[in-house]
């Protein structure tokens, strides 16, 4: 947080369905940043479609025209081209994803030498990114434990627990950084991983490469960065099926399990037969380039439909028979969208990895991307309590980070009474949605335009998922399906046991002294796992 940044106001906790959570409620959250070279002669909407997948593209649509984004203070269109040195600033209503109620933990602080190290559970993100922000680590430091401001010195996943040493000072976390950058610090890491491992050491030196930022999907390839680990089994479970190696190296450590045909064993990403197909990606993957892509396709149970993300391009309708005046069809809409943030081109291989990656995703979230038509029905969006202030000069405003306004006041035009009415407006409950997308739209049978349709898995096991799913969302929500101000369908909490794989930073070595935590409880000889559903 800068010093002269207003702190944001701190949200309210929000009560968890399982036991083993940690949630807080929904906010309005303003996000300032500076135009990135890949943005560049880019018209807005297609960057955010691009960049975020979690709504439809009508819904991108709707917040640009509602006002929420700005472009060197000006109101951005959808068509609206971003230029070098633009500053954007959006306000999104943020839903952050729950995370784990296991609390950081400080092993160790040195104010002296200005670095503490910390025990960072699965599940909390180091940095703020995508839909998180107090949940991540360093806002919980900063918040939560008092530090002033602090600085991370080395990385762990979102799903990876373990050691961080956490500089409290610019130059300590510098001279830190440049002792793990050149290998001076010894790092073990303990992990569970599926198969029986071989009994001795294992060495994996192949490259890696970020193909798909939205996804966070690594693969190895010849045109990516060098990455050594070094694998030595502990112990095999007949009972589970797994090995427990100690690692040596960071990042690379998920996708070279797998290479070697072992994947962490509940890894959602590089485990998934769903993904991979039956080998797993053992040995690594195509890599020979194909311009080869296709439109996404919306789930057998909605195809046909009027979605609002439908974008099959023999759903458009009305047909235009002009090819010259037919709109412009966005990357997301036909399939292009991926490999836009690869360094590379892609292979067929890959392409197909990455689209059965994002339709899991959705599935898991029941298609809601696919349902997300609610909001067509309301009015504007209106950011509640948001504080508004002038654009600073340009030599003062800053490059990103959050945006709180020092100001008071509603952060738009709104009447006070209008204003009053929105901010006492109570959840949508599934008979007031269903009276408003019943009265708005042609087809009342449409079943895209129900809140609550009925379960339509093509399996009984599915179907069960899903009235379930539906019941917990309602039950979290006082009944609500539909969030009342950004009309985000929501979902029900995940289990606390999906929300970190067996892959933990175990002990550091370096020039400050050797540092270690606990072994974790699923590292233990004899641990019983308890596979979910």
């Amino acid at each position: 947080m800068a010093p002269d940044a207003v702190p944001a106001p701190a949200p309210a906790p929000a009560p968890a369905r399982h036991p083993g959570l940690r949630k807080i409620a929904p906010y309005w959250y303003p996000y300032t940043t500076m135009a990135k070279g890949r943005w560049l002669n880019r018209e807005i909407l297609e960057i955010v479609s691009t960049e975020f997948r979690d709504r439809s593209i009508e819904y991108y649509r709707y917040a640009l025209e509602s006002g929420v984004t700005t472009i060197n203070g000006k109101i951005a269109e959808p068509n609206t081209t971003v230029r070098n040195g633009d500053r954007i600033e959006n306000i999104v209503h943020r839903h952050e994803p729950p995370v784990t109620s296991r609390p950081v933990k400080i092993l160790h602080e040195d104010r002296e030498r200005e670095f503490i190290v910390i025990d960072k559970p699965g599940s909390i993100p180091v940095h703020a990114t995508g839909r998180y922000f107090y949940l991540s680590l360093v806002e919980i430091l900063q918040r939560e434990f008092g530090y002033p401001k602090v600085y991370t010195v080395n990385r762990l996943d979102r799903l990876t627990s373990g050691l961080m040493i956490v500089g409290l000072s610019s130059p300590r976390a510098h001279i830190l950084s440049q002792e793990f950058v050149q290998g001076q610090v010894k790092k073990e890491y303990i992990a569970r991983c599926s198969g029986e491992f071989p009994a001795e050491e294992v060495v994996v030196d192949q490259p890696l490469l970020t193909v798909d930022r939205q996804m966070g999907l690594n693969i190895v390839h010849p045109e990516g960065k060098p990455a050594k680990t070094v694998f030595r089994r502990l112990h095999y479970d007949t009972n589970t099926n797994t090995s427990r190696p100690l690692t040596g190296r960071s990042h690379q450590i998920r996708v070279h399990f797998q290479f070697l045909g072992y994947p962490i064993a509940n890894d959602p990403v590089y485990s998934e037969t769903k993904i991979w197909g039956p080998n797993l990606g053992k040995g690594g993957i195509d890599t020979t380039p194909s311009e080869e892509r296709a439109p996404p396709i919306a789930p057998a149970q909605l195809a046909g439909t009027d979605t609002a993300d439908s974008t099959r391009v023999d759903s458009i309708k009305p047909p235009i028979p002009d090819a010259a005046t037919a709109p412009q069809l966005l990357p997301r809409e036909t399939g292009h969208d991926i490999g836009m943030g690869s360094p590379v081109p892609l292979s067929a291989e890959a392409v197909g990895i990455i689209t059965r990656l994002r339709n899991m995703k959705d599935e898991n979230e029941d298609w809601s991307r696919w349902r997300d038509v609610v909001f067509k029905a309301k009015g504007r969006l209106h950011p509640k309590g948001m504080p508004t202030q002038k654009l600073p000069p340009q030599n003062r405003r800053k490059r990103g980070g959050p945006a709180w306004r020092e100001t008071e006041g509603p952060a738009t035009d709104t009447p006070p009474d209008e204003q009053q009415q929105l901010e006492t407006a109570p959840p949508l409950t599934e008979e007031e949605a269903l009276a408003i997308l019943d009265a708005t739209s042609p087809s009342a049978e449409n079943p895209l335009m129900r809140v609550a349709p009925p379960p339509d898995a093509p399996t009984e096991s599915g179907r069960a998922k899903q009235a379930a799913a539906q019941i917990a969302v309602q039950e979290e929500n006082d009944g609500a399906l539909y969030c009342s101000e950004c009309y985000l369908p929501l979902h029900p909490d995940p289990p606390p046991e999906r929300l970190y794989i067996f892959l933990h930073a175990l002990r550091y070595t370096t020039s400050l002294g050797v540092f270690e935590t606990e072994m974790p409880a699923w590292a233990v000889e004899g641990w019983e796992w308890e596979r979910g559903p």
